[in-house]
């Protein structure tokens, strides 16, 4: 068995493109290679500033010998017929085939056999494939006629060995050959030479100052920034993005501590950390004393310095303070400019062309906001004012420089104007949670403006019929739903979702003067039907985690409740009694019931003929004592349903299971009226037994008494009804 060690050699290959790059040489090699009929035992890739590449171990020097039969036409078949399939076949006559007898008559059958070929063959073939049709986000082409390259950056070289020697190829007028070059500065001697082998490549770049791997690189960076960090008793601010950034922008990767002007430490640091990672790939630093930004930095310098980084760390600081120099003009005409200010120039930016602009989506958020107030516990009029001011900071300076700093911006320039802290927390939060591990907001007035910016979105751009698809989400309105069941579920509140899509559509529609419910009669009810299904999906997605399954789920939600902490706690304690033993033979038992039932529906019963019929039969005999305990006229039908089905009943397990179900039924609906759904999971567990005994011991379809078996076909319904109480068991799986 061989190895494969293949490497494009560029100019540098932005940072942001190289982990997708590796994936994707690894995934079209392995297509090619399967293609030929080649699996080998491992391939890894890798990437680097201006390398791409990957090792295949484990190869075979050929492809395996191939031999196919392929059946052809009926002998006497029609010469176009025969020229046809010889063609297809890549035969020359008929003497190359062979006669085949079946029932159907006789068949010519083409013996193809095909040769392995040489695995470098196969690659020779395949490489300059992958490379003209690499997929890279953005490309650059180059040079003219057939040297005319289209690669990511100017294509210099390519090293393609296998089995220690070059696969001859050529692509964009490159030869393949089996050099490669070191790092720029930290080469020994000519930093060009020659490999047999991924291990002789991987130690010759190792001793010209290239660390190879992406996950070694990003290693070096890390350790080394907390080390020097910490020689100053500083502590790195840590970011996962930028580490990834920073790894594809260097070979040799050494950090080097810098000092920044201390008078930018009153810049907000939100400023100080974006503009060091966004314009200059800079680490901020931390005093774990105090847990502020200290006034250094750590950058990663691609070489060793003879003076230690000395004129690096002093270059970088002057160019930083030019950076943070900016970054306080920004602030500084944010802040006499104002909030409210801001605000009132919303109405320049336009949210959707369908929805109208921020300022009108900002109105709609304020009225939700202020009725969303007395759910959440806020104060009404401070929610309406967060909601005003919420997105005011769009249109500054600060924000267009970096738009990752929106809502938090606002929240300075709130402060700034000397607005209540809640407020100001408001406008920075409502955006949360933008993503699965960011915090939810907890704050009352916080929660009332996230959850109305949410509703909002998702009702607007329903009503407009912009949903996401199975591939695209461009609004990120999953996003937007979960969020809004995170934060709900967070405060552990009632929240009726089905009215608040219905509220936040009347106010859409309201501001658009009815154009919306004058174009869709059932606007916004339809969309509230759609929503709720959606936010099922999104509620499925969050408690995935928990172990909840889907069709838990689908089970509570078919009951039509719409309450997503109600849906929730009963979804989590149906989850667990399905988890044991009487969950498992109640859900057994059920589905017996309802089978039976579903089957002599289809022979002709009639359910609601039956419960008339045994109502009517007993309507005079059933006295006052005996309906007392059920003053609503349902209960009454169903209590005298049930004296019916006993007076018939002839077997012990009968009557048990009818005193079984009533003392059930008592106790959980009064468990579920407290919303205890563990103790109505309790009292339904109490049918178990009595459910078991009575389908060993009773014979539903008697064949001689009509009147009895309709009793017990009405006492399987009765048993189907208690359990649909608490959830629609018939969604359930397994």
């Amino acid at each position: 068995m061989s190895e494969l060690l293949l490497e494009f050699f560029s100019e540098e290959i932005p940072a942001r493109m190289q982990a997708r790059a590796e994936a994707d040489l690894v995934r079209l090699m392995t297509e090619k290679l399967s293609a030929a009929g080649l699996s080998p035992d491992s391939l890894e890739g890798f990437a680097g500033p201006r390398r791409l590449g990957l090792v295949a171990s484990g190869l075979p020097a050929q492809t395996a010998d191939v031999r196919e039969e392929r059946k052809g036409p009926r002998v006497g078949a029609p010469d176009k017929a025969i020229e046809g399939f010889l063609r297809g076949a890549g035969l020359e006559s008929l003497d190359q085939c062979k006669v085949e007898e079946s029932k159907k008559g006789s068949f010519y059958v083409a013996i193809i056999e095909k040769p392995g070929r040489k695995t470098t063959e196969v690659i020779a073939e395949a490489v300059p494939e992958i490379v003209k049709s690499f997929p890279w986000p953005k490309s650059m082409k180059f040079g003219e006629g057939d040297k005319a390259q289209r690669w990511v950056r100017p294509l210099h070289r390519i090293t393609a060995v296998f089995d220690g020697k070059v696969v001859p190829f050529a692509v964009f007028g490159i030869e393949s050959g089996n050099t490669t070059e070191g790092h720029r500065i930290h080469s020994k001697g000519d930093r060009v030479f020659t490999v047999d082998s991924f291990a002789d490549y991987a130690a010759k770049l190792a001793d010209n100052g290239v660390v190879l791997k992406r996950a070694d690189r990003e290693r070096q960076v890390l350790d080394g920034a907390k080390r020097v960090c910490a020689d100053a008793q500083l502590e790195l601010v840590e970011d996962e993005g930028l580490l990834a950034e920073v790894a594809g922008l260097v070979e040799h990767p050494v950090p080097v501590l810098g000092e920044m002007d201390p008078a930018f430490l009153d810049l907000p640091p939100e400023v100080i950390t974006l503009t060091m990672k966004v314009h200059q790939k800079y680490f901020a630093v931390r005093d774990p004393k105090t847990g502020k930004l200290a006034p250094k930095f750590v950058m990663i310098a691609n070489q060793d310095a003879p003076d230690g980084g000395k004129a690096i760390a002093a270059g970088a600081a002057r160019v930083l303070s030019a950076r943070l120099s900016d970054a306080r003009h920004f602030w500084d005409l944010d802040r006499k400019r104002g909030l409210e200010a801001m605000a009132s120039e919303l109405s320049k930016v336009t949210f959707h062309e369908k929805l109208g602009t921020v300022a009108d989506k900002v109105e709609r958020v304020a009225a939700l906001a202020r009725e969303l107030a007395t759910v959440v516990g806020a104060d009404a009029d401070m929610a309406e004012k967060a909601a005003r001011l919420c997105k005011a900071d769009l249109v500054s300076q600060m924000v267009y420089e970096f738009p990752e700093l929106q809502g938090a911006m606002g929240r300075y320039y709130a402060l700034e104007a000397g607005l209540d802290e809640q407020i100001a927390d408001a406008i920075k939060d409502h955006y949360k949670p933008q993503g699965p591990s960011d915090a939810v907001p907890t704050a009352p007035v916080s929660a009332a403006v996230a959850l109305a910016d949410k509703l909002d979105t998702l009702v607007g751009f329903w009503a407009i019929d912009e949903k996401p698809t199975g591939s695209k989400d461009p609004f990120a309105l999953r996003r937007a739903a979960l969020g809004v069941v995170r934060i709900v579920l967070s405060l552990d509140i009632s929240f009726h979702v089905s009215q608040a899509f219905l509220r936040a559509g009347e106010v859409l529609d309201e501001q658009l003067n009815g154009a919306l419910s004058r174009g869709n009669q059932l606007f916004p009810g339809n969309i509230s039907i759609e929503l709720e299904l959606f936010f099922a999906d999104r509620l499925k997605v969050h408690l995935k985690d928990e172990g909840v399954r889907f069709d838990v789920i689908d089970a509570v939600f078919a009951l039509g409740d719409d309450d997503l902490v109600r849906v929730t706690k009963k979804a989590r304690a149906l989850q667990d009694f399905l988890e044991t033993g009487d969950g498992t033979a109640l859900l057994a038992g059920y589905r017996r019931a309802a089978n039976i039932l579903k089957a002599e529906e289809k022979k002709g019963f009639d359910l609601t003929a039956a419960r008339a019929e045994a109502l009517s039969e007993i309507s005079a005999a059933v006295d006052a004592s005996e309906k007392a305990h059920a003053p609503e006229t349902g209960e009454q039908d169903e209590a005298a349903i049930l004296v019916a089905v006993a007076k018939t009943s002839q077997a012990t397990e009968e009557k048990a299971l009818i005193a079984a179900i009533e003392g059930a039924e008592t106790v959980a609906q009064a468990a579920l009226a407290k919303e205890d759904f563990e103790g109505a999971m309790r009292a339904l567990a109490g049918l178990r037994a009595p459910v078991d005994s009575f389908f060993d011991a009773v014979v539903v379809n008697v064949d001689n008494d009509d009147k009895l078996r309709r009793n017990r076909l009405l006492l399987l319904s009765r048993i189907r009804a208690s359990v649909e109480r608490v959830a629609d068991f018939g969604k359930l799986e397994g």
